[in-house]
Parts: C-alpha cells; structure tokens; sequence
C-alpha cells in the first residue's frame, strides 16, 4: 500500500515511463474500489473520464455541483453521461448558492478571502464527503503541468490532506489533450471555440481576451488553481 512508504518517489519515478491509461490502471490494480476520479464537465474533461473507462466502468465519477456553472456545463454533463453511459455521483454545497448569498453576499466579489471561503463552502467540503463517502483512497484529477505555474512541480502521485492524489495526464501539453477528444470521436462542450481557455462558474470565469495574464482568466483573478485541489488556510474559520 502506498501508505507504507515514506515517500512516493520511486512509485513516481515508475508512473513517469507509463502511459496515462496505464497509470490508472496500475492505481485501479492496487487500490480497485478505493479510486476515485473527479470531474467539472469542463473543455477537456472527457478526456479523463475517457481515460478511466477504458480501464474500468466502475470507477466513481466525482462531480461537484456549485450551482454556478455555465447552462452548457450542465448540458455537457448530461450528454457525456448519456454518451458514455454512466452516472455522476453528485456532491453540492449544505446550503443552497441563494441561501449562501443571503448569509455572506456574494462572495465571489469579496477579494481573495471570499473567493477562498466560496471555494470551501461550494468546492472543498462537498469534495472531503465525497472522499468520505465513497471510501476512497486514491483521488484522480486532470491537472496537468503546462496549465499553470503552481503545476509545474507537481508530481503524478502525492499526499495533500491525508489523500493520495493521482494525475494521470499531468505530462500532456494542451494540443496532445486537445487532440485527444476528436481521435476519440467524443463530444465537445458547448463553450469549446467561445474563446475560453477553461471553463468554471460563469461568475468568475473571462474568455482569454479579457484578461493579460491566462492564468487570471478563472477564480477572479486570484489564480489558477480552483478551491478543490488547494489546502485551506491554517486558521480558517468557514462555519456555515
């Protein structure tokens, strides 16, 4: 088991020379009903989802609702499902996004604390009772080097809050992930061309022609990374 080493670097350093289907595979051989995989029903996002069908059905497709996505989001999210037969285990925030506006505003619109407490509220803690729930023990995600900065030094495997995270495609450049949905005759999002590099909420989501930097077309400008796959401020108080 994974949690038997001190560090992940020789699983790393074999996960390195395999291919992505091949790294899921070899985490499906040694964990089975203990991996999980998220997704946003974003751009590329059947390319993951893709990915971990071909090495099993029945692995649990994460999604986690905000309540705030774009309408074609959700149209996505229905169509791969229809698509590639399968079902999303759906996670959302405890309170309604009206309920949460009553209470706190609009966080998104409160600097780079709100958009921290949003990502806790709509992201974060819907994500750790996921994980609970489905008892899993192995996190796979889609994050890949080339799409920001803070990915850069990320490795295939590692341990963020008392979870083992797996990135199957995080050596791919985005032509290989773009090419990869049409020589796979799947599906494009509805955004797909629209002039957005990633898709998220619509409120805090700009097409790249909006912003100088592309890193600040999500989250409001305060960063690539959205709130599931950042560790919350030591400190912090997100009681709802």
């Amino acid at each position: 088991m994974i949690s038997d080493f001190e560090n992940l670097e020789d699983i790393n350093q074999k996960l390195a020379n395999l291919e992505a289907v091949e790294r899921i595979r070899w985490a499906y051989e040694q964990f089975g009903s203990g991996l999980i995989s998220s997704t946003s029903f974003g751009l590329q996002s059947v390319v993951m989802i893709h990915l971990a069908h071909q090495v099993s059905v029945k692995i649990p497709i994460i999604f986690i609702d905000t309540g705030y996505l774009f309408p074609g989001t959700y149209e996505y999210a229905l169509k791969l499902q229809e698509v590639l037969k399968f079902q999303a285990k759906v996670y959302s925030a405890k309170q309604s996004p009206a309920f949460q506006e009553a209470s706190f505003g609009k966080l998104w619109e409160q600097g780079k604390e709100g958009m921290v407490k949003y990502n806790w509220i709509n992201k974060k803690e819907p994500m750790d009772r996921a994980l609970k729930d489905t008892g899993a023990q192995v996190w796979m995600a889609g994050l890949r080097r080339s799409q920001a900065s803070d990915r850069k030094k990320l490795n295939f495997l590692e341990r963020q809050n008392g979870v083992i995270k797996l990135y199957p495609i995080l050596d791919w450049d985005d032509r290989k992930t773009y090419q990869y949905i049409p020589q796979n005759k799947l599906p494009y999002h509805p955004l797909e061309g629209m002039g957005y590099d990633s898709v998220g909420d619509w409120h805090t989501t700009k097409k790249i022609t909006e912003v100088e930097n592309p890193e600040d077309a999500r989250h409001g400008g305060h960063g690539r990374e959205c709130g599931l796959h950042l560790d919350v401020p030591e400190g912090a108080d997100f009681t709802v």
